[in-house]
């Protein structure tokens, strides 16, 4: 079983920056593809940035190409989105999702873990 746990949610204004922590309780961390997914009320769970397992391999929504970072730290066990220019529309829950398997997917059903979510609300 993995457990995900994420942090680094809050407040921030717009065209600022926050950094979202995923930290999983796995054995060994880097067979496991990592996503970002994130969801509005009424609104269904979307794709915003993907890791693949072995950490070459990356993949973005379009809306938060050139804004997001995804990566992550073996030795944490733990992936991290770096938002910057923050746009009011980026505001959601963020999920980090987990899936065993190399390659990436935008696809909900890829996953099979995911954590709790943090809030993220960014105001104009």
């Amino acid at each position: 079983q993995v457990q995900l746990v994420e942090s680094g949610g809050g407040l921030v204004q717009a065209g600022g920056s926050l950094r979202l922590s995923c930290a999983a309780s796995v054995r060994t961390f880097n067979i496991y593809t990592m996503a970002w997914f994130r969801q509005t009320p009424g609104k269904e769970r979307e794709f915003v940035a993907a890791i693949s397992a072995t950490f070459i391999s990356r993949d973005y929504a379009d809306s938060v190409k050139g804004r997001f970072t995804v990566f992550a730290d073996y030795g944490q066990n733990t992936m991290y989105l770096q938002m910057d220019s923050l746009k009011t529309e980026d505001t959601a829950v963020y999920y980090c999702a987990a899936g065993k398997t190399e390659t990436i997917s935008r696809g909900r059903d890829w996953y099979d873990y995911w954590g709790q979510g943090t809030q993220v609300t960014v105001s104009s």
